[in-house]
């Protein structure tokens, strides 16, 4: 049995190769692949490789941080009661299900500003995240 289609890019325009170039978004069989420039080469990966890597290494953060980002959300979103944490809490620990949703547009142009970027081989193996930092806040 094949996986099903993968049609959209999670991280399109957040991706580069180790040479700092941006990484372009083309389909192939109703499947999102990442182009990955390589010395005049186009090296196709499948966008579903790169992006697993990425919200697997996202979901590692958010759960070592995991009162701290869920403080962030309730602050974010102006609630402060014990059902928006644990849908939070249950979203950090399924954050497997956005693979399938998808990033929204607005999120993914806001993580871009903040200056997230996801460096990659070429062989579309992530090298290096680079996140924007979080302060602590003072205790």
């Amino acid at each position: 049995m094949s996986e099903k289609p993968y049609p959209k890019a999670l991280f399109e325009t957040l991706v580069y190769n180790e040479n700092g170039e941006p990484v372009e978004v083309a389909y192939l069989g109703g499947d999102a692949h990442y182009v990955i420039p390589d010395d005049g080469f186009n090296r196709h990966v499948e966008a579903r490789f790169i992006d697993r890597q990425v919200m697997t290494w996202l979901q590692k953060q958010m759960l070592s941080n995991k009162d701290m980002v869920t403080e962030g959300v309730m602050s974010m979103l102006g609630k402060d009661d014990l059902f928006t944490k644990a849908m939070i809490d249950a979203s950090i620990k399924n954050i497997d299900a956005m693979m399938d949703e998808g990033i929204p547009d607005d999120a993914r142009m806001w993580l871009g500003m903040m200056g997230f970027k996801i460096i990659v081989n070429v062989h579309g193996e992530v090298v290096k995240i680079d996140a924007p930092a979080q302060e602590l806040p003072p205790d």
